[in-house]
C-alpha cells in the first residue's frame, strides 16, 4: 500500500486530488490543512478506511513532524500555501512563512524515506513574459511578487535536496485552474459568484489582459499520471490551458451562461501582479493526458450544474 501525504488537502486543488487518490484502495492518504484558506466542507465525502484528516500547520515543525515521523510516507504532495492574488499581496510577510514549510517537509522527507515530493508551484513565477508561450526550460522566472518569489524558492529547495540528498521531486507550475470547489478569490469563481447574485462584475483595466484556463479534472488527471506512470521525475511541468481568453470576454461569457443582469464595471489597473498575457507551453502536459482539455464554456456549465462552493453555503439558487 502506498502511504501518501497531501498538505493543503482541504483546498480546492488539494481536495480534488485527494478524492481521486482515495478512490484507489492501494493508497492510504493522510490529508493535512490548517483551514487558513481551505475548508472542512471541501474534504472528501467518501467514507473509507484508506484516508484520514489531521488539522496541521506545516509551517510549524512540531505539528508536521509528529505526522511524518508517525506514518513514514512514501510520497508527499505539498500543496499547502497562502493563495489568492489579493490575499498574498495584502499579507506579503505572511507569505514568506511558507518557506519554513518547505524546510520542514523536505528535511522530514529525506529522513523518513519519502520517495518523491510533488510540489504545487505557480505560473506567477514567470512574471510578465516577453516570449510566449511560457516554456518550462526557456522562459526566465522574473516575477517580483512575494508569492511568486516564495514559489521559486520552493523549486530551488527541491533541486537542492535532490542534489545533496537524492530526494526526487516533481514540480507542477499551475496556471489558472477552475472548478466548483474553488473559493471566490479567483477570477472565474468570483465572476460566477457575482453573476448569480446579479452584482456588478469588476475588471481591472480595460479587460484586454488574457489568461488561459484549465478545468480541475484535467489538472488532476495530468498530476496523477506523473505519479502513477512515474513521469516528470526531477523535472517541472506546466499545468494549464493553452487558449488565451481576454478577461472582458470571460465576464461576458459568464453573464451569458448565467442569464445574469450583472453590469461590468472597470476599475483602474492594478499597480502590480496583473500580467498582460499568460499562456503556457503545455506540450509536456498534453503528453501526460489521453484526452483533450475540456473547453472553457463546458467547464463553466459543469460548475453551474453542480453548484459553486461559495454559493452552496448560501441560500442562493442556481440556474
Amino acid at each position: 500500500m502506498r502511504k501518501i501525504l497531501i498538505t493543503g488537502g482541504a483546498g480546492f486543488i488539494g481536495s480534488s486530488l485527494a478524492e481521486r487518490l482515495i478512490d484507489d484502495e492501494e493508497n492510504f492518504v493522510i490529508i493535512v490543512d490548517d483551514f487558513s484558506t481551505g475548508a472542512a466542507q471541501k474534504l472528501p465525502k467518501k467514507k473509507a478506511a484508506n484516508w484520514k484528516f489531521i488539522k496541521c500547520n506545516v509551517n510549524k515543525y512540531e505539528d508536521i513532524s509528529a505526522i511524518m515521523l508517525s506514518f513514514q510516507f512514501n510520497y508527499v504532495f505539498h500543496y499547502a500555501a497562502m493563495v489568492g492574488v489579493e490575499r498574498t499581496q495584502e499579507n506579503p510577510v505572511k507569505v514568506l512563512e511558507d518557506i519554513k514549510g518547505f524546510e520542514n517537509i523536505l528535511n522530514l522527507a529525506k529522513n523518513t524515506g519519502v520517495r518523491r515530493v510533488f510540489f504545487s508551484s505557480s505560473s506567477e513565477i514567470y512574471g510578465d513574459s516577453i516570449t510566449l508561450p511560457q516554456n518550462e526550460e526557456t522562459t526566465p522566472l522574473n516575477s517580483r511578487l512575494p508569492y511568486a518569489i516564495v514559489k521559486n524558492v520552493g523549486e530551488a529547495f527541491l533541486r537542492s535536496y535532490k542534489q545533496e540528498y537524492n530526494l526526487s521531486f516533481t514540480i507542477f507550475r499551475f496556471f489558472n485552474t477552475y472548478g466548483a470547489k474553488q473559493s471566490k478569490d479567483f477570477v472565474i469563481s468570483k465572476f460566477i459568484y457575482k453573476a448569480l447574485r446579479n452584482e456588478a462584475i469588476t475588471i481591472y483595466g480595460d479587460g484586454s489582459q488574457t489568461r488561459t484556463f484549465c478545468y480541475v479534472d484535467d489538472n488532476v488527471d495530468a498530476c496523477l499520471n506523473t505519479f502513477y506512470e512515474d513521469k516528470i521525475v526531477d523535472d517541472v511541468v506546466n499545468i494549464g490551458g493553452d487558449i488565451e481568453v481576454p478577461i472582458l470576454d470571460l465576464a461576458k461569457l459568464i453573464i451569458k451562461l448565467t442569464k445574469s443582469k450583472s453590469k461590468i464595471v472597470f476599475l483602474p489597473p492594478l499597480e502590480d501582479g496583473d500580467m498582460s498575457r499568460r499562456k503556457p507551453d503545455i506540450t509536456k502536459m498534453k503528453n501526460l493526458l489521453n484526452h483533450e482539455l475540456l473547453p472553457l464554456e463546458e467547464g463553466i456549465k459543469i460548475i453551474l450544474k453542480t453548484g459553486l462552493y461559495e454559493l452552496k453555503h448560501e441560500s442562493v439558487e442556481f440556474y
